[in-house]
C-alpha cells in the first residue's frame, strides 16, 4: 500500500483591509454557507485564479448591478413592456 500523502504545507497570510470591508466579507461568507472565513478567502481566490477573464471593472459593474436588483432600482422587462406600450405587440418574425 503506498503510503499517504500528506497535505501541502499551508502559510499565513496578513492583509490590511477596512472594518466596513471586513464587515461585507464576514457576512457574505456567513449568507453563502461558508465554515470561516478563511476558507471563503480561499475559495474567492481559487476562482479568481481559475476564471480570470473578469476584469475588476466586470466585477464592479456585477457588484452594482446586484446592490441596484437588492435596492429595487431595476425593472423587469414586462414592467418596461407595459411602460411603453409593447406588452402586446410581437416581433413579424414571431407571428
Amino acid at each position: 500500500m503506498a503510503e499517504a500523502e500528506s497535505p501541502p504545507d499551508k502559510t499565513t497570510v496578513n492583509i490590511r483591509i477596512t472594518e466596513t470591508f471586513l464587515e461585507d466579507v464576514d457576512t457574505t461568507w456567513e449568507q453563502q454557507g461558508f465554515n470561516s472565513r478563511s476558507e471563503f478567502i480561499r475559495f474567492v481566490l481559487r476562482d479568481a485564479l481559475k476564471h480570470p477573464e473578469f476584469t475588476r471593472a466586470d466585477l464592479k459593474a456585477m457588484l452594482t448591478s446586484e446592490a441596484e436588483i437588492r435596492e429595487g432600482r431595476t425593472h423587469s422587462s414586462d414592467d418596461v413592456k407595459a411602460a411603453y406600450g409593447l406588452e402586446d405587440s410581437k416581433r413579424d418574425s414571431d407571428e
